[in-house]
């Protein structure tokens, strides 16, 4: 390899050269016997490509892999995918409606799900291979995936120890359930979108009155019938379609203005039903008139209530968002068509106080991003108390931080640890990719047998399974029903179609990706690099699920990067046509420019406002530090350059005997800048000030080195000076490696040392 440094700086011609020196080398491996770091990568989906948010993640957990890996510690960055069940799903059907114009329904479940695998296969790793382009140091030789079989083993594991321990149950409750993909949701998969809709104030009669007593159904015909009498109670609602299934109004039982109300019925005309008036603490008197009408099967909230005050649940609305039988005569009509077939017939009988324009959130399918719809439905959940419980005291006792510390705050709120019980978690998903619960039956007596109608044991009919080789399963007799739980079930039993949440076996990531050896090795693991969306959803669910496996927390620090939006401040979408392919910067201005104009952004814990410039800036820098180089091997390029220790210089005493006696005040300065700045980016890559360390270097290279050092030292042509030069430029190249690899390994290679190691592996300067 030539020692000149030539023309300008091509990040085309030289990064991809470098990164298969590193890989070929066997750099990203765990090497040595000292002290270990690991960090396992938050698995990106199948379906995806590279974000912006992906980007700067990648780039923030390579600085500190890079760094450790430099000072000598034994480094794993384990990398992989997620199965992403709904994501994935969606996408295949797309491609096949669009390639075939068939659904999966048309091909089945096991061909579905071999078309899937046959997408994982074409287009899984086109995300890793995107990291490696970014230059990230991962082993990929350790790369993982969600479905992988010792990966589903764990999940396996997992599954059947919560239901052994009896948290593992099947209940009918009000779930969230989006139509479009036909599955359950749990809240923290929802997304939210501001609609402008209408707030209907709807009459209820008091039973008892002369008008309610003859009050009917059929009367909505007659569209001469007012009610006239002023003896009713208003409540306002967004969903009038519901009030088909209402089955009380509540009140709050401090608001004066209902006491006298408490305990009496009231009438629901187009039902032809009295339901009562109830009071709850949960009611918030200060929405609409203060009262609320109760449809414990189409609101969560509701359905709350409903548990509390023993109410019926009555479905008008079914899973594919039409009005079921209960509706009456509204029956198969789409909600927004029973709503306004419903808003008229209430104008007809004068039930319909007024309309009001009205702004909400209106929750929709993080995957799909269609409307979801509260439903009551038989479900699996995991029961949430003691885990909470676990993961909060993981936080509280500082064994698990967050950096930035205000993040902790959201992370106990949904754990909930000194307030209400957290809600159990819905596991099950209807969906036909994903990790199938390990449950199998067997209806001896009918051929036909609808598993969703069967309320399966608790953990008091529980028994062990009595074979000697597959002592981890459960076998459970329930009349002329046998169920399985476990793996290898006897002939002619079916399993159970529901699978797992992706958060469920995404939840043992840090753990599960690992072999018993690595294991005592590298978990638990150092730090989690994340975004804040996925604290509850991922992080929290990963803390408990470590101490309940393992023992241990699964990393000590969690550090939560900012959320990177358009220049405007908008949210970054590929579907709203607000995505940015950080692969567009790495293309036209190369990696490790890329990589700066992240990094540099990361100031404090504000989001970042996307700008361009800053990338522009990082190739510029590149140029520079390419130039910088280029004049001090020119200057070198007759002799064998002495580069000191940075510990021979950690007392300012010792400059002038390194250097003879004689270095002058402009060499002084220099080298005490240099041990200055080597002392701030030691600790601020620590404290994770990635952007300040990165500022610091880059404001020292560029105007303290190449502005000032380097044109005094065009006045001079002794020894000393090019031995400055020499020390300064390879302890800003180890400096400066962890946040620009590609450009300090290509520049390190042309160095003319003796016995020199790679750039990635060379011990990092220390304070």
């Amino acid at each position: 390899m030539s020692n000149k440094i030539e023309g300008p700086y091509n990040p085309k011609e030289i990064e991809e050269k470098i990164y298969k020196i590193w890989e070929d080398s066997g750099s990203f491996k765990p090497q040595g016997t000292n002290e270990t770091y690991s960090i396992v990568i938050p698995p990106p989906n199948i379906t995806g490509s590279l974000h912006m948010g992906h980007a700067l993640n990648a780039s923030v957990q390579d600085i500190l892999i890079r760094k450790k890996r430099m000072e000598g510690r034994k480094t794993l960055w384990l990398p992989g995918t997620d199965h992403a069940g709904i994501a994935t799903q969606n996408a295949v059907e797309k491609n096949l409606i669009k390639k075939e114009g068939k659904t999966r329904h048309d091909l089945g479940r096991e061909k579905f799900v071999e078309k899937i695998w046959e997408w994982k296969e074409k287009y899984g790793n086109e995300i890793l291979n995107q990291f490696k382009k970014l230059g990230c140091s991962c082993d990929w030789s350790r790369s993982r995936f969600t479905m992988d079989k010792e990966y589903q083993k764990w999940v396996q594991k997992a599954f059947l120890h919560y239901y052994k321990k009896g948290w593992i149950y099947q209940g009918e409750k009000t779930i969230n359930w989006c139509p479009k993909c036909q599955t359950s949701l749990s809240d923290l998969e929802l997304e939210y979108k501001e609609e402008k809709t209408k707030l209907w104030f709807i009459k209820y009669p008091i039973s008892g009155n002369s008008k309610s007593k003859t009050l009917n159904s059929k009367q909505i015909q007659n569209s001469k019938f007012k009610i006239q009498n002023s003896d009713y109670i208003i409540v306002a609602t967004t969903r009038p379609e519901t009030m088909l299934g209402d089955t009380a109004v509540a009140v709050n039982p401090k608001d004066e203005r209902y006491k006298k109300l408490i305990g009496k019925e009231v009438f629901l005309p187009i039902v032809n039903k009295k339901i009562p008036v109830i009071a709850d603490r949960g009611v918030d008197s200060q929405f609409g008139t203060g009262a609320m009408k109760v449809t414990p099967a189409h609101d969560l909230h509701d359905f709350e209530i409903g548990e509390k005050h023993n109410l019926e649940k009555k479905q008008v609305i079914g899973p594919d968002g039409r009005m079921t039988k209960l509706a009456g005569k509204y029956a198969g009509m789409k909600i927004k068509e029973a709503r306004e077939k419903i808003v008229e017939d209430m104008k007809k009988i004068g039930i319909l106080e007024k309309i009001e324009p009205y702004k909400h959130n209106l929750s929709v399918c993080y995957r799909c991003g269609a409307a979801t719809e509260p439903i009551l439905s038989k479900q699996w959940f995991l029961k949430m108390k003691e885990l909470a419980k676990k993961a909060a005291k993981a936080v509280k006792s500082g064994k698990v931080v967050f950096h930035p510390k205000k993040w902790e705050k959201n992370y106990l709120n949904w754990l909930k640890p000194e307030k209400d019980e957290p809600k159990d978690w819905c596991i099950s998903r209807q969906l036909w990719w994903g990790h199938q619960l390990p449950i199998f039956y067997c209806d001896k007596k009918q051929k036909e047998f609808s598993i969703s109608n069967f309320q399966f044991p608790n953990k008091s009919q529980i028994k062990n399974s009595k074979n000697k080789n597959d002592p981890e399963n459960l076998e459970i007799r329930n009349s002329d029903l046998e169920i399985y739980v476990g793996d290898n079930p006897p002939e002619n039993y079916i399993q159970v179609s529901d699978v797992l949440d992706t958060w469920f076996s995404s939840a043992l990531w840090p753990f599960a990706t690992m072999n018993e050896k690595d294991l005592k090795e590298f978990y638990p693991t150092n730090t989690l690099s994340t975004a804040r969306d996925i604290i509850n959803l991922w992080v929290a669910r990963m803390v408990f699920s470590g101490l309940e496996f393992t023992g241990h927390e699964p990393f000590k620090d969690v550090i939560i990067h900012p959320t990177i939006l358009t220049k405007e401040g908008k949210r970054m979408s590929k579907s709203l046509g607000t995505g940015i392919d950080p692969m567009k910067y790495v293309e036209q201005y190369g990696a490790d420019a890329t990589r700066f104009g992240l990094i540099w952004q990361i100031m404090g814990s504000q989001d970042i406002h996307w700008a361009e410039e800053h990338v522009i800036a990082g190739k510029k820098f590149c140029n520079k530090l390419w130039n910088i180089a280029r004049f001090v091997l020119t200057q070198n390029e007759n002799f064998q350059p002495i580069f000191p220790a940075t510990r021979d210089l950690a007392q300012r005493d010792n400059f002038q005997s390194i250097f003879n006696d004689k270095i002058s005040n402009e060499d002084e300065k220099i080298l005490e800048q240099m041990k200055k700045l080597v002392q701030s980016t030691n600790q601020n890559i620590e404290s994770f000030k990635f952007g300040q360390a990165l500022r610091d270097l880059y404001e020292f290279i560029w105007h303290e080195f190449a502005d000032k050092y380097i044109e005094y030292s065009k006045t001079k042509d002794d020894e000393e000076t090019k031995r400055v030069l020499a020390y300064i430029l390879t302890t800003c190249l180890k400096l400066l490696h962890p946040f620009m690899p590609h450009i300090t390994e290509e520049i390190w290679s042309k160095l003319p040392m003796k016995d020199k190691k790679l750039l990635i592996v060379t011990k990092y300067p220390q304070d």
